[in-house]
């Protein structure tokens, strides 16, 4: 598995062992072959990973989930962030710099079109209280956990264990605070926010980190904003499979809005909880017509 990439080299942890590193390069027959933390990768050379010693990335593998994202909402340009994780936190304060429910969303959107599941992790509880931000996202049946600085780590830890979690937050949320109290020997790069209310970026490279209790997290460098022109309402609802089940009776070219957009839209005839999913899904479809936050 890749585990960091710099500059034309990718460090690889053979067998998943993070004792055992190598680092690489991509072989000529791979071209511009996109390669990125989290891919399994077939390599070949001196694997002995030793100093000074280069093997050779000769096979990409099937992705199994992708965390994409474009520059803005205008470029049609995507690009893959990380690869086969198996969840996404998505690191926000409660306040300094204060929660941007817009691009919580927008991030929820990547996790479901990827195929992660997504958990909300709230930190800074010492500055305001978790239940209102995460009361937002109540319909959704969204994983809400909490990570204060001096909140113990016995509530998110379990939830990590065992898989390849992403880490993705807006910069200042204290996501490399978390990083460095799950892997102390992490020793990830902290920062202070800005005077502006905005966090100043801390980590610059994405990079996965072995956890004690087994399995990975990814450090990803902190995000002013999260493009999703790659995203069609369909890859949304899919995620919900009561919603995609309803989405096979909608008309070709079904925004799932309701109306007046979307008058016939069959999402309309759930009840019940079902339809608590189907106004927050159409919330988050919401920002997908709106500026990239």
């Amino acid at each position: 598995m890749v585990v960091t990439v710099d500059r034309g080299r990718w460090g690889c942890a053979l067998g998943r062992d993070p004792n055992h590193i190598v680092t690489t390069m991509r072989a000529r027959e791979l071209g511009r072959t996109s390669i990125v933390v989290g891919d399994d990768v077939g390599i070949v050379g001196d694997l002995s990973g030793k100093t000074d010693t280069l093997a050779r990335i000769v096979r990409r593998g099937e992705r199994r989930t992708v965390l994409r994202r474009t520059a803005d909402d205008t470029d049609p340009t995507e690009r893959v962030i990380v690869a086969n994780a198996d969840q996404l936190l998505i690191v926000v304060a409660l306040a300094d710099p204060p929660p941007r429910t817009g691009l919580v969303e927008r991030t929820l959107i990547a996790a479901y079109a990827g195929g992660l599941a997504p958990i909300l992790c709230l930190t800074k509880t010492d500055l305001a209280p978790p239940e209102p931000f995460a009361e937002q996202f109540a319909d959704l049946e969204l994983t809400i956990t909490t990570a204060g600085r001096d909140d113990p780590l016995d509530v998110v830890a379990p939830l990590l264990a065992d898989k390849v979690t992403v880490l993705l937050g807006h910069s200042g949320v204290g996501k490399s605070t978390l990083v460095n109290r799950l892997v102390p020997e992490a020793d990830r790069a902290t920062g202070d926010v800005s005077g502006v209310g905005k966090g100043r970026h801390t980590s610059s490279q994405s990079v996965a980190l072995p956890l004690s209790l087994g399995g990975w997290v990814i450090d990803t460098p902190g995000i002013r904003s999260f493009g999703l022109a790659h995203i069609e309402p369909d890859d949304v609802m899919l995620a919900f499979s009561d919603l995609a089940e309803a989405i096979k009776d909608c008309p070709r070219g079904c925004g799932h809005m309701g109306p007046p957009a979307d008058p016939e839209c069959a999402l309309d005839s759930l009840t019940g909880p079902a339809a608590g999913r189907v106004a927050a899904a159409r919330r988050l479809l919401g920002a997908l017509s709106e500026s990239s936050y």
